[in-house]
């Protein structure tokens, strides 16, 4: 091969050589621009994302809150005004069956989730109720199966309690201090909407205060 054909094709092959490289930093650009504009739209659908679930949670949390303030439907509800909080002696008169609240005796029933099979004392059921327990009761017209199902209910709840009650109007009611609901099933979705809404709600007059230690019986 003559000199100038050999320069020719070194010429050739460098050219061939600069043609490569300018594609491949090409390439590289197009990738790099490519994995910058998937990147930036990630970021930006996570942060969307991000915003929309924590607008989500807020619309939740206000739910919640509204859904807390309203009162179960078709309970019954006292004014503070109306519910004394003495402490006194003897039996108490008081406007309601199961009582809701009002004067009552030092001593609290035991309310740790516990289930009586025989009535107590209004008065030391309703100092229960001061410290924030829903207490439960029925008479004969509740079923033995709704009963199992409360009394298994109220066994895993703390500041809770529950016990028959052959006067009262309505076969199922729960009551918390100012509030009461009667319910014929225990399958009633109100049941679990009162406890949540009543065990150491917002009603309770001693938050806090101890359902342990009191007494366990009439």
């Amino acid at each position: 091969m003559s000199r100038t054909s050999k320069k020719a094709a070194a010429q050739a092959r460098r050219a061939r050589i600069e043609e490569m490289r300018r594609a491949d930093q090409a390439r590289e650009r197009r990738n790099r621009i490519i994995t910058i504009t998937l990147s930036t739209v990630i970021v930006a659908g996570l942060v969307g994302w991000g915003g929309y679930a924590l607008n989500k949670a807020d619309e939740k949390d206000e739910q919640q809150a509204a859904a807390a303030k309203k009162p179960v439907r078709g309970e019954r509800t006292w004014a503070k005004k109306e519910l004394k909080q003495n402490h006194v002696e003897g039996t108490v008169d008081y406007p309601m069956d199961p009582p809701v609240g009002g004067d009552h005796h030092q001593a609290w029933m035991t309310c740790d989730g516990t289930v009586y099979t025989k009535p107590v004392p209004n008065e030391n059921a309703v100092h229960s109720l001061e410290h924030g327990a829903v207490w439960v009761t029925y008479n004969d017209k509740a079923a033995d199966a709704d009963i199992k199902t409360l009394g298994d209910k109220v066994s895993r709840t703390p500041y809770t309690l529950m016990s028959p009650n052959d006067d009262q109007s309505g076969p199922i009611m729960l009551s918390a201090w100012g509030r009461q609901l009667s319910v014929d099933k225990a399958s009633d979705p109100r049941v679990e909407q009162f406890f949540t809404k009543y065990v150491q709600g917002a009603q309770t007059p001693e938050p806090g205060a101890a359902c342990s230690g009191g007494l366990t019986g009439a």
